[in-house]
């Protein structure tokens, strides 16, 4: 995978964790820069850790789906897109100013389910699945800690809309993969 994807995807997966963490500064009065960064590295290390968890899981079966893995790629990328564009208009979850490391490792899991799901289709592509998870870690660490500091500004609507862009982001790259495969791109 090139880069531009690779980053594009890495924001992508950082969308839910992101209008989580504003979600958490919403209820702050004003958090500070240790808090952010805390929230940040909790959900970006779990971020980081899934897609890996997917892509060992997506080897397991490689051998069983090679001349099918774009398909599979175009499914689950397209499946979590659209189930992030339907959260994006969604009502917002009930909120908690819980900081506690458990309530925000479980918060944290929540939001990377779909980045383990994204790894099971790298497992099918030519990645380094390092350098992914690494990217995927990151950018959620970033947006997390962002999404915290700005939360109190910005309010619950501006993760609705990183989230309805991260669903479109993934559902673009699931195509990309599926037109470049049959050979239409």
């Amino acid at each position: 995978m090139l880069l531009a994807p690779t980053i594009a995807m890495a924001f992508s997966m950082s969308a839910d964790a992101f209008a989580a963490s504003i979600a958490k500064g919403v209820k702050m009065p004003k958090p500070k820069p240790t808090q952010a960064l805390r929230v940040g590295l909790i959900f970006g290390t779990v971020e980081a850790i899934t897609p890996i968890i997917g892509w060992c899981l997506g080897l397991l079966a490689s051998g069983f789906v090679a001349s099918v893995d774009h398909w599979i790629a175009f499914f689950i990328l397209g499946a979590v897109g659209v189930h992030m564009l339907l959260e994006s208009f969604g009502e917002p979850e009930e909120r908690s100013t819980d900081m506690s490391l458990w309530r925000l490792v479980l918060i944290a899991i929540g939001t990377s389910i779909d980045a383990m799901a994204v790894g099971v289709t790298l497992a099918f592509l030519d990645v380094n699945i390092w350098l992914s998870a690494l990217a995927i870690g990151g950018a959620t660490c970033l947006m997390s800690s962002l999404g915290v500091m700005t939360g109190h500004y910005l309010g619950l609507k501006a993760g609705k809309y990183a989230e309805f862009l991260g669903g479109l982001t993934l559902i673009a790259i699931g195509t990309g993969i599926l037109l470049t495969h049959t050979g239409i791109l």
